[in-house]
């Protein structure tokens, strides 16, 4: 198996894994949060596909930020209410975090061998969103961990006690 095709499995495995969370979790903001990401990695397996049979691909005009950042602004009456979060959902970030490292490493490795313009630069694309992925699992993290200082650090909020 070579490196893109090492790619693909590893994009539908993360598919698989954030439909599994959206359907796990009660939080209707983040259902809408994996549902984006899987739609990410399917994005994924279609430009990988592309390489696979010798085309081009175009990046997405968006970035998986501008779609999260979406999703919350559409839900921010739901965001100023305390967020609760169950032991799985916090496992389920803990787990995503950890998969999107993983990709990165893959992936700067494979960008490094690439044997190909269009294999360079699917892995230089997929290293960078993969990034994003894990900063957004991150603050989810950090949200449903901690929400308070969520708001005052990330939001910049001051609350009078």
């Amino acid at each position: 198996m070579n490196s893109v095709e090492i790619a693909i499995k590893m994009e539908r495995d993360a598919v698989d894994f954030y439909t599994k969370c959206a359907e796990k979790t009660d939080s209707p903001i983040g259902k809408k949060m994996f549902l984006s990401i899987a739609d990410d990695e399917r994005r994924h397996i279609a430009c990988a596909n592309k390489v696979v049979r010798g085309m081009g691909f175009e990046p997405s005009k968006t970035t998986p930020k501008q779609n999260v950042k979406t999703i919350f602004e559409k839900n921010k009456k739901t965001l100023s209410n305390k967020v609760t979060a169950t032991t799985d959902d916090l496992e389920a970030l803990t787990i995503a975090m950890q998969m999107e490292k993983e990709g990165v490493e893959f992936y700067r490795k494979a960008a490094a061998a690439a044997s190909t313009p269009q294999e360079k630069a699917l892995f230089e694309c997929l290293i960078k969103e993969e990034q994003e992925h894990y900063s957004i699992f991150e603050n989810s993290y950090s949200l449903l961990s901690d929400t308070s200082n969520w708001y005052m650090w990330d939001e910049h909020a001051i609350y009078e006690g």
